[in-house]
Order: structure tokens, then C-alpha cells, then sequence
């Protein structure tokens, strides 16, 4: 199956999936798709709140958990000949999609060197082309995921042998490697000129033939640095920032591409618009909330970090209650991000502060157990949504990915959708290799 048939299939199963996964969990104080799916809803109760982390994060068992209760009230639609029938019939065929990928598409993994660096006290990751003695001087102050996160990427290009556009570099950890590694000429292009300083310090310093350009990814002087003997990289460029890659490369006729993408939520549209004239045909309409999904997969999370992360929804959820009651809006209101520090104090006095950083204003007296035992309540109820919305979410980001391979498919490359890492190291371990054809 091509990418482009692959990319209809998952598309039909996400546009008729969209009741269970296209969901605001904070918004709801029930379980919104229960009607249609009553199994379901027994099953997410069933699980005690003490497994659900554990359920979440390992894909198998997720499926396990709830696709048996999900098979049998998409047979009762299709049984019942409810009004519903026909698209929960697509459901039902597709729902194979959910634990072994597109039919006939095995996305390919990461290479065997890659894989073996998933132990995350490796600080210093072997590369080809930089001797023992030098690694530490350039995986310095670089946190140790990170730092092999980089050099399986640059394992991943080694083949090439054109020069280098680094897209939104930051210091230019991954150009400096490439250039020293690879002996490759690297241009890094970031915005912000403090960065870009330190990163041409360092290159100056280790004679690379690395050189920095301060500009605004979305310009066209950014533009102006892609050409069409060179290739362009980007590690975890967020949303419109990858995706002006993609484009300028394109109309630039770039010779290659290596691309991972990340944050597909930070988009400066309200919704996403498809690149590919193939997504453009699915009927889904994506907001920034829904291309949140993907990112809801830690891999990484302590169960300090873990237990920490509860109790802010929890206590975030028991103070929207109280300002639902409070101002009369039935709506939820989103405050500012918390500092650990203030989930070592109270709950009392969260909500004071929430309430000055909303303009809200608080009666002198109000229950504090009540709101509090609300906020837990609520919390239960948001785990298990996110639970099932969560059966989607590698559809989604696969989807995604697509969207981007048949774009890139479309303008003449020959694309490849791997992964450069192990999923320990990053979630966002996909990579997306594309080549001209000789002829274009």
C-alpha cells in the first residue's frame, strides 16, 4: 500500500472515529460519548485509578483493556441498523488500524545502532567521524536524551553529502555535529541572536565550517538560504516551523530533506490546514486541542513528576468548579502554568491565586473540601476520556507524518518515513527522509 493510500485509510478511520478522540475532557462532566458506546463506558470504569498510568503508557495493553468492550458496541450499531450504521461499519473494518498499523505499510525502525542507545545514563553516544576524546566537548550542557537524540539523527544522515541548512537551530548542536562528524559545510538558521552568537563562538573555536544567520524562520531571507544542491534538517522544529520548511525546500527545488517532526499544535492557524492534495480530501478539521493528541504519550515522567501532574488537574478542575459557581459562566477558564512550589502548599490557597490571576472574584467563605473532592472527581472522569482518546493517538500522529510524505511526494521527492531513535529517548523519534529524483 502507498503513502498515499495509507494516508485515505487512517483518515477514514479517524473521521469516523472522531466522537471517542476529538474531545475537550476538561469540558465535560460526563462521559460524552456513553450513549453511543455504553461497553465502553463500563469497561473505563472498571479500571482502578491506580492502573491507568500504567495502562496509558504501554500501547499493547491499552488495546487489550478497551478494544474488546469498543468491538462490541460497534457490532450492536451495525446490528441494530441505527442511523449510525454505515459509519460505524467503517469504524469496525478499520479498527485493525489500532494495533498493527496500515495494512501492508510497515513503518520501517530505526537502525540497529540507533536502537541500542535506549540506556538514558549514556551520555556520550558514538558517532562516525568524532573520536572518543572530542564527543564530550560538543554533547557539553547538552541533557543526556538530547544529546543522543542528536547523534542518531546525525547517524541517520550520514549517507548524504550535500551541504547543510540547519532549520531553527538554537545553538546548532546537530549543524556542529554533522560539520565536524560528516566534515559537511552547515549554515544554521535561528532567530534569536544571543543563540546564534554562542553557537558561532563555538564553531569559530573548533574551526567548523558551521556559520550562523539570525532570521526569522517565516521570512523570506530564510527562504533565500534554501537552494537546490544542499540539504535541509530540522530536529523537533515545532508545527508552522517544520511545515515552512517543507514548503520553501519545495518551491526552492532542495535536493533533500531530513525532517522530525514535533508540536503540531503550534500552528498559527485556528485549525490545521492539509498540505497534501490527498489530506485535503479527508474531511477532517483539526483545531490546535486535536493536534495535542500525539504529544499526550510520556514515556519519561517519574512517579514524583507523575503524582504531581494529578494533583494540578485535579486542583485546576476543583477550581473551575468554583468559579463556574461562583460567576455563573459554565465554561472552563484555563489559568496560567503552575509552579511545582505551589502544589506543596494548599488548595485553599491555589484557588486564591488562581482567582487573582483571573480576575475572579471569591466569596469570603466557600467549602474548600467540597471544591476540592469536585476537582478529584472531575479528575477521574478526564483519565478515563483521555484514556480512550488516547487509542488514537499514534493514528493521528501517523496521519500527520503522512500528510507531510505524500506532500513532499507530490512536488517529485522519493520520501521515507522512519524513525532515527528509540521511543525511550524521544517520543518524537519519526524521521522523514526525502530525495529529488535524479531527473527533476
Amino acid at each position: 500500500m502507498s503513502y498515499g493510500q495509507t494516508l485515505q485509510v487512517l483518515g477514514a478511520l479517524l473521521h469516523s472515529s472522531r466522537g471517542l478522540w476529538q474531545v475537550k475532557a476538561f469540558e465535560c462532566h460526563h462521559l460524552p460519548w456513553e450513549a453511543h458506546y455504553p461497553t465502553l463506558a463500563k469497561q473505563v470504569w472498571q479500571i482502578g485509578d491506580d492502573d491507568i498510568d500504567a495502562i496509558d503508557v504501554d500501547t499493547p495493553r491499552l488495546l487489550a483493556t478497551l478494544l474488546p468492550a469498543l468491538t462490541h458496541d460497534l457490532n450492536a450499531m451495525v446490528n441494530g441498523k441505527s442511523a449510525s450504521a454505515t459509519q460505524a461499519q467503517v469504524f469496525l473494518d478499520s479498527l485493525g488500524l489500532l494495533s498493527g498499523g496500515a495494512p501492508d505499510q510497515e513503518l520501517p525502525h530505526a537502525p540497529r545502532a540507533a536502537q541500542s542507545q535506549a540506556s538514558h545514563a549514556v551520555q556520550h553516544v558514538a558517532v562516525t567521524g568524532l573520536a572518543d576524546e572530542v564527543a564530550p566537548h560538543f554533547s557539553a550542557h547538552i541533557k543526556g536524551r538530547k544529546w543522543q537524540q542528536i547523534s542518531a539523527f546525525t547517524q541517520a544522515i550520514a549517507d548524504d553529502k550535500h551541504d547543510v541548512l540547519e532549520w531553527c537551530a538554537g545553538k546548532g548542536h546537530l549543524g556542529r555535529l554533522i560539520a565536524k562528524a560528516q566534515q559537511r559545510s552547515v549554515i544554521s538558521l535561528e532567530w534569536q541572536s544571543a543563540l546564534c552568537d554562542s553557537g558561532q563562538a563555538f564553531a569559530q573555536q573548533w574551526s567548523l565550517p558551521q556559520r550562523f544567520v539570525c532570521a526569522d524562520a517565516f521570512s523570506p531571507d530564510a527562504a533565500r538560504l534554501l537552494t537546490p544542491a544542499q540539504q535541509a534538517v530540522a530536529l523537533h522544529a515545532c508545527g508552522d516551523l517544520h511545515v515552512a520548511l517543507l514548503q520553501q525546500a519545495r518551491c526552492a527545488n532542495t535536493a533533500s530533506l531530513a525532517i522530525s517532526p514535533c508540536c503540531y499544535h503550534l500552528i498559527r492557524a485556528s485549525h490545521y490546514q492539509p498540505l497534501s492534495q490527498v489530506a485535503q480530501q479527508s474531511g477532517l478539521n483539526l483545531s490546535r486541542h486535536d493536534l495535542q493528541l500525539p504529544l499526550q504519550h510520556s514515556v519519561i515522567a517519574n512517579d514524583k513528576a507523575t503524582e504531581l501532574r494529578h494533583k494540578e488537574v485535579a486542583w485546576r478542575l476543583g477550581f473551575d468548579s468554583l468559579q463556574r459557581e461562583v460567576s455563573g459562566h459554565d465554561h472552563y477558564l484555563p489559568i496560567p502554568s503552575v509552579k511545582q512550589s505551589q502544589l506543596n502548599g494548599d488548595f485553599k490557597a491555589f484557588c486564591l491565586w488562581a482567582a487573582a490571576q483571573k480576575g475572579v472574584s471569591l466569596p469570603v467563605n466557600w467549602p474548600v473540601e467540597h471544591y476540592l473532592a469536585l476537582g478529584y472527581r472531575r479528575q477521574r472522569l478526564t483519565r478515563r476520556i483521555d484514556l480512550v482518546a488516547h487509542l488514537f493517538r499514534d493514528v493521528l500522529e501517523q496521519w500527520l507524518l503522512l500528510d507531510r510524505v505524500c506532500f513532499l511526494e507530490e512536488a517529485g521527492y522519493q520520501v521515507k518515513l522512519t524513525t532515527f531513535c528509540d521511543k525511550q529517548i524521544t517520543p518524537r523519534n519519526h524521521l522523514i527522509l526525502a530525495q529529488r529524483h535524479p531527473h527533476d
